[in-house]
């Protein structure tokens, strides 16, 4: 398999030929488990959010923040679900799904079957995904938006009319321990920031996948990491 783990659940998360390295629970528990992570930048630190936290905002971006304020914390708004999508080929493909903003279903009518409980039969919660623009990354419109999947526009559904096409991602596990976001829509994009910029409040986009290094201006890869260890120093990991 892909991994080099030790543990059979591991095996599962396809990312590429590279080594899972110490971050790989986060990795799993984001991949496997369905819990959800903060994705903290590899350069600076700063984690992914959606622009507006609230659950009636649908068309606007995702930013990248440097500092958890307890609006975000309280809101779960530095959290995220890496939701299985069904697959390309033999590739897994994932929904990249906010915490913030998650809408209760309504309790289920009477008679047929409803389509949206899980096994243990509860209903599932209707989470914001970062879905992205038909035309990406050659608009300059925002390229990427956090909403309901019913709540889109037209330009922000797949070519043939399904909005799942514009949500769905390939995640690729990076040598030292990151995830990079593809989507199928544009594969040789990747999940970055608008003018290569990594700062605080930097916008998210799609950007061209030119190659580099992992320090942000042209990589913009994630650290997965579980909610109790948000405080914990990313970017220095490597001094």
């Amino acid at each position: 398999m892909y991994t080099q783990e030790r543990t059979t659940m591991s095996n599962l998360v396809v990312g590429g030929p590279v080594p899972v390295n110490s971050y790989d629970n986060a990795i799993v528990a984001a991949l496997i488990e369905n819990r959800p992570v903060m994705l903290v930048h590899a350069f600076n630190g700063g984690y992914l959010r959606p622009a507006e936290l609230g659950e009636k905002s649908h068309d606007k971006g995702a930013k990248l923040a440097t500092a958890l304020d307890p609006a975000t914390k309280e809101a779960q708004g530095h959290l995220w679900y890496i939701t299985p999508g069904g697959f390309f080929g033999q590739r897994p493909l994932y929904f990249i799904e906010s915490a913030a903003g998650q809408v209760s279903p309504k309790p289920a009518g009477t008679g047929g079957a409803d389509s949206g409980r899980g096994d243990d039969g509860a209903p599932k919660p209707q989470r914001r995904r970062i879905t992205v623009h038909q035309d990406a990354p050659q608009s300059t419109a925002d390229t990427v938006q956090v909403g309901l999947p019913g709540q889109v526009g037209e330009k922000w559904r797949g070519k043939n009319g399904t909005p799942e096409d514009t949500q769905l991602w390939v995640v690729t596990v990076t040598p030292w321990g990151g995830i990079t976001f593809v989507p199928i829509t544009h594969p040789d994009a990747i999940l970055g920031f608008k003018d290569y910029a990594v700062t605080a409040d930097s916008e998210v986009r799609l950007t061209y996948n030119w190659g580099g290094d992992f320090t942000g201006t042209v990589i913009n890869t994630f650290y997965p990491r579980l909610p109790n260890e948000w405080n914990v120093p990313y970017h220095h990991v490597f001094t």
